[in-house]
């Protein structure tokens, strides 16, 4: 099974010293050494300033800047796993540095489909809707969902690099470490009016093409982050 685990933390203020910088680059070595055998996809996401918040769907788009407010949780990075069942994804995920100092979601993906070419420079599409109007995979409401995914799908074809439907909030799981203890907690980590249903990532040739795709997008909400492209996968 793949699942996706979207990792939160607060947004930085200051940059690391160099020796903070190494110590942390050495920590993420070590997961990506580690977890390698299950990783399919993912990366580190470029600073929430310069993120996107669409909302209104695609008969209305409403374009804000800057979504996030000063000292929330944010996405840092992303990524999906291949596992066996629900608990070996938890037992990745608690092994994610970002774990010991944010919370890191874990979801089961409804499919996954492989990137056809590495991730790098790409552009993140992060789906949410109002918790009241989240439907379960197989109910009337997603079906029409998926079927409104299908046309969006064929309109930004190449574009598409790849993407995938979440299951139902109430199959999330949050992961925290702190002093050396895991804590798992079920739902999404943030209380908020909005949780995650899925995601794609797209190809453009810059943040105005990102949106204007993201956008088109059927979903309440479309936060669009660009990827890093450190991760090399």
């Amino acid at each position: 099974m793949h699942y996706f685990a979207l990792l939160l933390h607060p947004e930085r203020t200051t940059p690391p010293t160099p020796d903070q910088q190494a110590v942390e680059m050495a920590e993420w070595e070590r997961f990506h050494e580690t977890a390698a055998p299950a990783i399919r996809a993912g990366d580190a996401l470029a600073p929430a300033a310069d993120a996107v918040r669409i909302t209104g769907g695609p008969d209305a788009p409403v374009v804000t800047e800057g979504p996030y407010a000063e000292g929330a949780e944010v996405a840092g990075g992303y990524y999906v796993f291949e596992a066996d069942d629900l608990d070996a994804a938890l037992a990745i995920a608690q092994d994610i540095p970002a774990a010991r100092f944010g919370a890191v979601e874990v979801w089961p993906m409804v499919e996954w489909r492989t990137p056809a070419r590495a991730l790098a420079g790409d552009w993140l599409a992060l789906l949410l809707e109002p918790v009241e109007s989240a439907s379960a995979p197989g109910s009337a409401e997603w079906n029409e969902g998926a079927r409104a995914h299908e046309a969006f799908g064929r309109a930004a074809d190449e574009h598409i690099l790849t993407g995938a439907a979440l299951q139902h909030h109430s199959t999330a799981t949050t992961v925290q470490v702190r002093d050396g203890k895991t804590a798992l907690t079920d739902g999404p980590f943030a209380e908020g009016a909005e949780v995650a249903h899925g995601f794609y990532v797209l190809a453009a040739t810059d943040r105005d093409e990102a949106v204007k795709l993201a956008s088109m997008i059927p979903a309440s909400t479309v936060e669009v982050r660009r990827l890093a492209g450190i991760s090399g996968l």
